[in-house]
């Protein structure tokens, strides 16, 4: 259905002062913080897990040699999705509006709501992490099980818990202690926490302070004096849940952002009715390859 004359009744009268509710400023790029960005020529993108080998064995002298085996472990697919909107508008509308042009102040809007359609789809793997979206080995992308060829690793806390310190800490001892898919360890570290709005003040004493946060004893805040996330916290204004918190670790091919084609926008006429139609559309993924680029608590 096109917009027509009906529906900017005021827009065609004289003496109207100002037109509102369209100029606001909005959040720009929050899934930067959040993803790496890739490009893509595919309908889907694959990446796939593999197992280097375990420790290696003390030989006896005189003895042979023992053998491992390397296998691929689970292929993590990015699935891209088409994302449009679109609107028109009648041609009596255009040439009957008395004030600027329809069609520059509506398509600002449709750019809006394809940019906020992006961060929405950008937090949904964090949001629905502890349950409904999966990583590529079947698990939750956030679980304390996620099977390997000699174990589990886990990337959650093993009891949820709101930020503070003690659940800070924490975190970040549960990364240095990630293992790879053989148990061997590696040296994972938090680079970056990703927060909600509700969680900015908590961050910012924690990461912020000299001292310890809520105590009168004379301690140093060991997580800022040890540079423990060194990019310190990103606020993002998409999140849903108040008091969950998400750290980005150093592990590469973690949370992936694919673009597969960059948003288009066309226009064009309809001989029959005299109506312009306007249409934005992009295509993109969002996803994880190894669940250990991420941390998280859902809170308690």
């Amino acid at each position: 259905m096109a917009i027509s004359r009906g529906q900017l009744v005021k827009e065609l009268e004289p003496g109207l002062n100002a037109l509102f509710g369209l100029e606001y400023k909005r959040y720009e790029n929050q899934h930067a913080e959040i993803y790496t960005t890739e490009s893509s020529d595919r309908a889907f993108e694959e990446e796939v897990m593999l197992s280097g080998f375990a420790q290696a064995q003390t030989k006896a002298e005189g003895s042979g040699v023992v053998f491992d085996n390397a296998q691929e472990t689970f292929t993590a697919r990015y699935t891209h999705e088409t994302v449009a909107l679109a609107f028109a508008i009648t041609e009596e509308a255009i040439e009957d509006n008395l004030y600027d042009r329809l069609a520059s102040r509506y398509t600002k809007a449709l750019a809006r709501s394809m940019a906020n359609t992006k961060q929405v789809k950008a937090v949904n793997p964090l949001i629905n992490g502890f349950g409904t979206f999966t990583s590529g080995d079947g698990s939750a992308l956030f679980a304390t099980n996620h099977p390997t060829v000699s174990g589990t690793v886990s990337n959650t806390l093993a009891t949820a818990s709101d930020l503070n310190e003690t659940s800070l800490e924490q975190s970040l001892i549960d990364i240095a202690a990630m293992t790879d898919e053989r148990g061997l360890k590696i040296a994972a570290r938090g680079v970056k926490m990703i927060i909600p709005s509700e969680l900015q003040f908590t961050a910012e004493r924690l990461m912020k302070t000299q001292g310890r946060v809520g105590t009168a004893d004379n301690d140093i805040n060991a997580i800022a004096s040890m540079g423990m996330v060194p990019q310190g916290y990103r606020v993002n204004n998409f999140l849903t849940d108040p008091d969950a918190f998400y750290i980005i670790t150093d592990v590469p091919n973690g949370m992936k952002y694919f673009d597969r084609a960059a948003i288009k926008t066309a226009m064009e006429g309809d001989f029959d009715t005299g109506n312009v139609r306007y249409k934005a559309r992009e295509r993109y993924s969002f996803g994880v390859s190894d669940y250990r680029g991420i941390f998280a608590s859902p809170g308690a």
